[in-house]
């Protein structure tokens, strides 16, 4: 005979043991703490030397401080901006060299930023002493701008012994005569232009170029399989792999581009670069500050450029963001 089945057992589970408690969030609360901490100087930095700045900037935007004067300051209210925008005496240059900072933006960044990337492509190969190739199309960034500006009023000197003037002169056979390059208006901003990606152009490369080494080879070793031409490599695979590092690239440079400001002081004081057709807003801020002594006036305007760029950092990050962010 067959034992009788063994009745179910009706009783409840007993409960698991309860261990220690998960260190997960501990964990978490700990490397968030010694991310504080390591993060720490750079935002002591950044609060100090833009945060501070800025804000104290923005008070004395409402008041009328002269520098030098005896007077104590006197609140102003929004008198600042109200003549930056409708009085003609100070809305004209600052139009004006506001209209300069965009024009000298628009040519800079795609142009810099095509060259640098046209650099990085050249000296992303596995040759001998490319390591020396990089470091001098590096070399400029080292150099301060003020430094540089130096250099290339040298090279852009008004008169013969200009070394461009030079130059043109026995490739022409004698027949270019002196031009003034920096005074000219027409070549005034090209000047800066040219000087400035010159300048910074190393940079750029430098970012590239360590965006085109994170990209997989055989990714280049399929297009070569799949026949692809060289374009259709660049296109579909270098492009698509580095274009997180382009934006970047394109906004760095950007905001750089508004900011400029050494190349043309030290070229207007000192190599008769004209004036009218370079100013840029943070030229105008200086000169407002310590030549004009308004010291109210030119918070105001350094504020109101601030928030012009801004708006135009944000609408750039908008349309050139990568597509697979949200």
């Amino acid at each position: 005979m067959n034992p009788a089945p063994a009745a179910p057992d009706r009783r409840k589970p007993s409960a698991p043991a309860t261990g220690p408690e998960p260190v997960r969030p501990r964990r978490r609360n700990r490397d968030a703490l010694h991310g504080l901490l390591m993060s720490a100087p750079a935002l002591g930095g950044l609060i100090a030397f833009v945060a501070v700045p800025f804000v104290y900037a923005v008070v004395l935007s409402f008041y009328n401080v002269r520098l030098g004067s005896p007077l104590p300051p006197r609140f102003f209210g929004v008198e600042q901006y109200r003549r930056i925008f409708t009085d003609p005496d100070m809305s004209g240059p600052f139009l004006r060299a506001l209209l300069n900072n965009l024009t000298f933006a628009v040519a800079v960044v795609p142009l810099q930023t095509g060259l640098a990337l046209a650099l990085a492509i050249l000296l992303n190969r596995k040759l001998k002493a490319i390591g020396v190739f990089r470091s001098l199309f590096f070399l400029p960034v080292v150099f301060p701008m003020a430094l540089v500006a130096v250099i290339w009023r040298l090279i852009l000197a008004r008169s013969g012994d200009g070394l461009l003037n030079s130059a043109l002169h026995a490739v022409s056979l004698g027949h270019w005569g002196a031009f003034d390059w920096l005074g000219d208006s027409l070549t005034a901003m090209a000047s800066v232009i040219v000087l400035s990606v010159w300048q910074g152009v190393g940079f750029q490369m430098v970012i590239l170029l360590a965006g085109l080494q994170q990209i997989p080879g055989e990714l280049y070793e399929a297009a070569e399989l799949d026949r692809a031409t060289r374009w259709q490599q660049f296109r579909h695979v270098t492009l698509p792999g580095i274009r997180s590092t382009l934006v970047f690239v394109a906004l760095l440079t950007s905001v750089l581009s508004f900011r400029v400001f050494d190349q043309v002081y030290v070229l207007v004081h000192g190599g008769g670069l004209d004036e009218d057709a370079t100013r840029t807003v943070m030229y105008q801020a200086v000169t407002t500050a310590f030549d004009q002594n308004n010291i109210g006036q030119a918070a105001a305007i350094t504020v109101v450029f601030f928030l012009i760029v801004v708006a135009l950092t944000l609408i750039q990050r908008r349309v050139v963001r990568p597509g697979n962010e949200d």
